[in-house]
């Protein structure tokens, strides 16, 4: 449950950095999400909040990503997952990002301030009290902030299937390029009704969790809001589907088809 959340942490969707564009989102905006084991047992729920605020006198937007399991997998693997970034509202990119988490008796508690000019991440270990400075990539992202960032900085109208996107990310201590490939458009059956979406192929860290790199698949509403719907996820056990059950506050009008 802990790796399909964090998908949906990193990933949605998806217009050019080049020129100023309408942003896909705004303050308010809230996604739930339901997520089951092997498409039949109930394994969990997830919800992300976009807030204003000010940071070090600079306006930014403030996301919580929250993620726990619930039913019967919370008796024998508790998650009780929160995630924290505050990113510029103009450029998107990170000041600051928080990971406190507890994963079957796994716990981090992680606060990361970014300085983008100096391109250099500061990372406060609270668990263990240490203080780590790493390097980082211009313009770096973090997992959260991604997620925002490529809903304002992908063109979805030129993109052509087998097409790679590849984005700089920092999570914990460490640098690493997240690739997401396009595998083109599909109507799908949704909660709310059918919608037309854009279909991803994120990779991912074959091993443990996941069972190959191309283990994922995302589908995004092919609309102004690029909102994700369903992820699904092949496990080295199993799999885990995620759904999105309940939203509020979208800036634009969410395209559905009732027939």
């Amino acid at each position: 449950m802990k790796g399909l959340f964090t998908v949906l942490l990193l990933l949605s969707g998806l217009q050019s950095a080049d020129l100023k564009r309408d942003s896909a989102f705004q303050e308010g905006e809230w996604f739930k999400f339901e997520m089951s084991y092997s498409g039949f047992l109930k394994a969990g729920e997830g919800t992300l909040t976009v807030n204003d605020t000010i940071l070090n006198g600079k306006p930014v937007h403030h996301v919580i990503g929250k993620g726990w399991t619930t039913g019967a997998i919370s008796w024998f693997f508790k998650v009780e997952d929160r995630y924290e970034s505050f990113f510029d509202k103009d450029t998107n990119v990170p000041y600051k990002f928080i990971r406190k988490v507890d994963e079957g008796g796994h716990t981090k508690d992680i606060e990361i301030d970014f300085n983008q000019e100096e391109q250099k991440a500061i990372v406060k270990d609270k668990k263990n009290n240490k203080v780590t400075t790493v390097a980082t990539e211009q313009n770096v992202q973090d997992m959260v902030s991604a997620f925002y960032y490529l809903r304002n900085n992908y063109d979805t109208d030129k993109i052509r299937r087998g097409d790679v996107v590849t984005l700089n990310m920092f999570f914990d201590e460490e640098n690493y390029g997240f690739r997401l490939k396009y595998l083109g458009r599909q109507t799908i059956k949704t909660p709310f009704g059918k919608v037309k979406t854009l279909k991803f192929r994120p990779y991912v860290l074959a091993g443990r969790v996941f069972k190959e790199e191309e283990s994922l698949t995302l589908w995004v509403s092919a609309d102004k809001n690029k909102i994700p719907l369903k992820v699904k996820a092949d496990l080295a056990v199993g799999s885990l589907r995620a759904d999105l059950v309940a939203f509020k506050g979208l800036k634009h009008s969410f395209q559905i088809q009732y027939n």
